[in-house]
C-alpha cells in the first residue's frame, strides 16, 4: 500500500469516527478478503458476485469494514456497487490464481494486506482458494489480530469438477483444504452451510450460516403463492451462472424430455456466462429452442422476484453447490423446488425440495412432473419453503455473524453451534 493511499485509508477511519461511539457489540474494525476482482468507475468499487450484497448488510454491523480484493487495472462497471461506507483496498491484480503468472502479484499482495492489518482489529480472510488466503490468515495470526476464517464451497469437490483432468490442481485444492481445516481448529470460522459443518466440525468455534439476501419483504403470502394455477403452460425456471459446474446442458435434456409427455412445458433461464452460446446450440439440436428463453442477468430486485413468482416450479442442475442463494429465492416466492443432491443442497432443502441424483434428466423430469400433478405435494413443499427462508432472512443471517465476529474479537469461549442455533 502507497503511504498516499494508506493516508486516505486513515483520514476515512477519522472520518467515520466522528459518527459517535458504536455500542459494544458492534465496536469491531473489520477487514474482509474474499478472491473476487473489483473494478472501479467513476470513483464506486464495483463487485463481480453478490456476496456484496451481503457484505454491505454486514459493514451496517461493524464500526468499519474494509474489503481487500484485486483490482481490474481496466475501469468498468459490475453487478454490484460497494457502498461508500466500505473502504477498499485494492490488491495488484490477476485474471487466474491457476496462473503461474499470478505468483508475482500475490506476493506483492501480502505488503498490502501488512498495512491494512495495523487499522483493524480483526480479518475475516474467505478461502482456502487461493493460497493467497493461507499467507492473509498468517499474516493476521503473526499481526497480533483476531482471524475468521470463512468457507463457502467444498474446494476439492469444486476443483475436480471444474477441471475434471488437471490432477495437479486437484492435489493443490486437497494440500489448501487440509491446511484451512487444520488452521479451523485454531481460528474461529464460518461456514456456508450444514454440508461445509460436517467437514469443519474440528473448528475452535464454528458458525454455519446461509448466504441469504432475501429480507422480510421479499416473502410472499402463503395465500397467494397457493393461487398459482398449474392448468396451463408450465413455466420451469433456473436461475445460475452458465458454467460447467453448474451443469447447463443438462436442461436442454430436461426440457425434451417433459414436451414427450404431452403437456407444455417452458423453461426460463435467468443468467449468463461462458457455456451460454453452447446451451443455444443443444436447444436447437434437440428440437426445443422455441420452448426455451435465455434471459441472461436479471437482478433480484429488479424483476427477477418478478419471474420467480410467475413461474411453476424451479429448477437446480448444478454438479457441485454449497448452498446457493436461488434456493432461497424460490422458497420466498413460494415456488416447488427441483433440486440436484450435491454439497450443502440436500440439507439446506430437506423437506422443501424434490432432490434428485446430479446429471439425471429423466430425474429430474419426473420429479418436475410429479409437482405439477400432486397438489398436495406443491401445497407441503410450499410450506416446508417458508418456513426455511423466514429463519434465514439476510437481516437474520448478518446478525448471526455479527455477534459471532463480536464474540471473536472478545475473546468469548464460545462452542461449536448447529446450523440454527
Amino acid at each position: 500500500m502507497t503511504k498516499a493511499r494508506l493516508a486516505r485509508f486513515r483520514r476515512s477511519r477519522n472520518r467515520r469516527g466522528s459518527r459517535g461511539s458504536p455500542s459494544p457489540d458492534r465496536s469491531i474494525r473489520l477487514a474482509v478478503y474474499t478472491d473476487y476482482a473489483y473494478r472501479r468507475q467513476d470513483g464506486t468499487v464495483y463487485a463481480e458476485r453478490a456476496f456484496a450484497l451481503f457484505l454491505a448488510e454486514l459493514a451496517g454491523r461493524v464500526e468499519r469494514m474494509v474489503v481487500v480484493g484485486r483490482l481490474n487495472p481496466h475501469p468498468g462497471r459490475e453487478r454490484y456497487a460497494l457502498p461508500e461506507e466500505i473502504d477498499f483496498v485494492p490488491l495488484p491484480y490477476y485474471p487466474s490464481a491457476a496462473d503461474l503468472k499470478a505468483l508475482k502479484p500475490m506476493l506483492r499482495s501480502l505488503s498490502s494486506f501488512w498495512h491494512v492489518l495495523r487499522e483493524v482489529d480483526a480479518a475475516w480472510v474467505l478461502g482456502p482458494h487461493p493460497p493467497l488466503a493461507l499467507a492473509f490468515a498468517a499474516l493476521t495470526v503473526l499481526g497480533r489480530r483476531q482471524l475468521i476464517l470463512g468457507v463457502r464451497q467444498d474446494l476439492p469437490r469444486y476443483v475436480r469438477t471444474r477441471h475434471p483432468g488437471r490432477r495437479p490442481l486437484h492435489l493443490v485444492a486437497d494440500g489448501l483444504d487440509a491446511a484451512y481445516r487444520a488452521m479451523a481448529r485454531l481460528a474461529p470460522t464460518v461456514v456456508v452451510g450444514p454440508d461445509l459443518a460436517r467437514r469443519y466440525g474440528q473448528a475452535r468455534r464454528l458458525l454455519p450460516i446461509y448466504v441469504s439476501l432475501i429480507r422480510d419483504e421479499d416473502i410472499v403470502g402463503r395465500e397467494s403463492a397457493l393461487e398459482r394455477s398449474y392448468d396451463g403452460e408450465l413455466r420451469v425456471l433456473t436461475v445460475g451462472r452458465i458454467e460447467a459446474e453448474k451443469n447447463p446442458l443438462l436442461l436442454a435434456d430436461v426440457l425434451a424430455r417433459l414436451r414427450s409427455n404431452g403437456r407444455r412445458w417452458r423453461l426460463v433461464v435467468c443468467g449468463e456466462g461462458p457455456l451460454e452460446p453452447v446451451l443455444a446450440e443443444r436447444l436447437v439440436e434437440l428440437g426445443v429452442a422455441d420452448q426455451a428463453e435465455l434471459l441472461g442477468y436479471l437482478p433480484v430486485h429488479g424483476g427477477l422476484l418478478e419471474l420467480y413468482r410467475g413461474s411453476h416450479v424451479f429448477l437446480h442442475v448444478s454438479w457441485t453447490e454449497g448452498v446457493p442463494q436461488v434456493l432461497f429465492e424460490a422458497f420466498a416466492s413460494g415456488l416447488p423446488v427441483v433440486a440436484t443432491a450435491v454439497g450443502g443442497v440436500a440439507s439446506a432443502a430437506e423437506g422443501a425440495a424434490l432432490l434428485v441424483p446430479p446429471g439425471d434428466a429423466g430425474a429430474a423430469a419426473a420429479a418436475l412432473a410429479k409437482i405439477a400433478e400432486d397438489g398436495d405435494l406443491r401445497e407441503r413443499l410450499l410450506d416446508a419453503g417458508l418456513a426455511k427462508v423466514r429463519a434465514s432472512t439476510l437481516d437474520a443471517e448478518v446478525q448471526r455473524v455479527a455477534e459471532f465476529l463480536s464474540s471473536a474479537v472478545a475473546g468469548q469461549n464460545l462452542g461449536p453451534r448447529s446450523p440454527r442455533d
